[in-house]
């Protein structure tokens, strides 16, 4: 082997990294990070709502989804209207903008490893990137 180089047995003997962005309240996140752990993956858990992500990472993370920021808002909660954000003018930075200052609008679980994300909803969609 080169110096350097890992072989294929290293990469399958290396824990996974997992993230999930998880609120504890909510039964989609609950039973997402349930299925993670019942696969034997403990994810490192972001309980987004007291610690949410700043701009850049928000931005990265649809990126990795393939979504648009309205698609991964939730259009319910009461910042989407207060704010009006259904307005078709508003830009993707303002949208990306208004969820990092009103996380509540971040719909959940998302979940990242190895470079790709996806929506806990429903949880086994998740399954898709480990």
């Amino acid at each position: 082997m080169t110096p350097g180089r890992k072989n294929n047995q290293d990469d399958k003997d290396k824990p996974m990294s997992v993230t999930i962005y998880h609120n504890p309240r909510c039964s989609k996140s609950r039973q997402t990070l349930a299925l993670l752990q019942e696969k034997g993956i403990e994810p490192e858990i972001i309980e987004y709502l007291s610690s949410p992500p700043d701009a850049a990472t928000l931005s990265d993370i649809l990126r990795k989804l393939g979504l648009e920021p309205r698609a991964l808002m939730r259009r319910k909660e009461a910042p989407y209207k207060d704010l009006n954000l259904a307005d078709e003018g508003k830009s993707r930075d303002a949208l990306i903008q208004a969820m990092v200052e009103n996380p509540i609008l971040i719909e959940r679980p998302i979940v990242l490893s190895g470079g790709k994300a996806a929506l806990g909803r429903p949880p086994e969609q998740v399954l898709d990137i480990l």
